[in-house]
């Protein structure tokens, strides 16, 4: 497994990362069983958060005892000082150890200083001193704080959305970060689901030496795929890179990345899933969204009262209500055969 020193920090990470979100969403004795396979692999980046269920305690259960053979990070979108404090030392017992290597602050709103009139910037440095984190990060959505933190050169590690999708200038912010010396984590690589060739993706961001994907895992299989990338990683030949601009032509425009901070949604629409309702039907099963639970949930749009939360937290600035009509049009009125009561 391929390693690289991330960025100014002394860890010596695995250019394969895993992205530890999936693993709520099935069993305990699986997700033991994909993570143990992980480490076996010689994958030894994990990212979670605070805010993923029950992805840090799996992650304890099944890695508590092998805590000195892998990099654990993890985030906290706390507001205030005590909060997140309170919740690293949730996310300690939580994973059984005694220290995070990169704590980040989870998407904030803004970009924290030390002697903010937040004080999480100095919280975390508090945390540091104590040997509780060993590095201080920031994950971002918007370019402009993205930018922010590179700068402020106050983060030793950025995670940012990067994909095949990114935009020049957006993937300008890894070059950025490498003349800052700051580790870079890749997340969306897959769009949320969007993409479906990861053989494309994955040497794709081969590319950029300095980027650590971690890639949304959930079945052994998927696992097994990078693990076979790692050990003969796929040339970017014309083929994939025909597949790619298909992608871009496929996916021009405003698409959601099921990022999830438009929710909670007081009319209930399950909005990552909604919005991207056109792409998840041409991308994936199709019969996994034509049930009555999700014809329902589709119906709800209607009740969309425009309160302005899911457009005013959007980090990609999407108009998400028109986004969500334009996905339920498309639904009812494709597929003929189907019979929507």
């Amino acid at each position: 497994m391929e390693k690289i020193i991330f960025g100014q920090t002394d860890l010596q990470v695995s250019r394969t990362g895993f992205g530890a979100i999936p693993i709520q969403r099935i069993s305990y004795d699986e997700s033991t069983a994909i993570l143990r396979r992980a480490v076996e692999s010689g994958i030894n980046l994990f990212d979670t958060a605070n805010a993923y269920t029950t992805s840090e305690e799996r992650i304890g259960v099944a890695l508590g005892d092998v805590r000195e053979k892998i990099i654990l990070c993890t985030k906290s979108g706390a507001q205030n000082p005590a909060d997140l404090t309170a919740q690293v030392e949730n996310s300690l017992v939580k994973m059984r150890t005694e220290y995070i290597d990169v704590f980040q602050f989870h998407c904030p709103g803004f970009v924290p200083r030390p002697d903010g009139n937040d004080g999480l910037y100095n919280a975390a440095e508090k945390l540091k001193s104590e040997g509780k984190i060993r590095h201080i990060g920031i994950t971002a959505h918007k370019k402009h704080l993205a930018l922010e933190a590179i700068e402020s050169e106050l983060y030793a590690v950025l995670q940012y959305p990067f994909s095949y999708l990114s935009s020049p200038e957006e993937l300008a912010l890894a070059e950025k970060c490498r003349e800052k010396n700051i580790g870079v984590l890749g997340m969306k690589a897959l769009c949320g689901g969007i993409l479906t060739n990861a053989r494309a993706a994955f040497a794709f961001l081969q590319q950029h030496e300095n980027i650590v994907p971690i890639w949304g895992i959930q079945h052994m299989h998927e696992l097994e795929e990078f693990i076979a990338y790692e050990k003969s990683p796929p040339e970017l030949t014309d083929e994939l890179l025909s597949e790619i601009e298909a992608d871009k032509a496929a996916l021009a425009g405003s698409f959601c990345r099921a990022c999830g901070y438009c929710l909670p949604c007081p009319a209930n629409i399950p909005i990552p899933m909604a919005a991207r309702m056109e792409f998840l039907l041409g991308r994936m099963v199709a019969q996994n969204f034509r049930t009555p639970e999700w014809q329902e949930n589709m119906r709800r749009i209607d009740n969309c009262t425009n309160c302005g939360h899911c457009k005013a937290n959007c980090p990609y600035e999407l108009d998400v209500p028109e986004l969500l009509r334009r996905h339920q049009d498309f639904y009812f009125s494709t597929h003929q055969g189907h019979s929507y009561p």
